[in-house]
């Protein structure tokens, strides 16, 4: 059961992968089983999300239908509000990430912590304490980003990033 458990995990945060490099996805897996040993993870870079914030594609392509991305957040990286066209499923492998859903109380997942949220849910994400956070991520559809203001309105990343900042400093 752990083993399925760790295959379906999944990290919010939150990922623009509709331009996805192909260095970042998987190959040839819809038909064959899949064994990948997170030390061999090959995390990169993905377009429209924080550079603290990188991914490894464990099985599908998550610019263009179902995947299991396994996201590395650096400490202290943040994933400003944002929501996802997709319904995605979050199990935390190790870290501490504080998760945020709007208008809701933050709350810190710990290893083995499980989330899901509908599609179209406005969440935020930080990675806490020390220690990189690393988060199994699913979705069912392609993977999209909208980062969004405190209105729900849709802003670029940079956006996004200074208000994140703004908000974390002490008034």
């Amino acid at each position: 059961m752990m083993l399925r458990a760790r295959i379906l995990l999944v990290v919010l945060t939150a990922v623009a992968v509709i331009s996805l490099p192909r260095h970042l996805t998987a190959q040839g897996t819809e038909n064959n089983p899949i064994v990948s040993p997170a030390a061999s993870a090959k995390f990169g870079a993905i377009p429209n999300a924080p550079e603290c914030f990188t991914i490894a594609v464990e099985r599908g392509d998550p610019g263009a239908g179902a995947s299991v991305l396994l996201a590395k957040f650096a400490p202290g990286c943040v994933a400003p509000f944002h929501w996802h066209t997709p319904s995605e499923t979050a199990m935390l492998v190790s870290g501490s990430l504080e998760l945020q859903m709007k208008d809701d109380k933050a709350f810190v997942a710990h290893h083995g912590d499980f989330v899901y949220l509908p599609g179209r849910h406005v969440h935020r994400a930080t990675c806490v304490g020390t220690a990189p956070c690393l988060v199994f991520l699913a979705s069912e559809a392609a993977f999209d980003i909208h980062w969004v203001d405190a209105a729900g309105q849709e802003i670029p990343l940079e956006a996004a990033l200074k208000n994140a900042k703004a908000a974390a400093k002490p008034k």
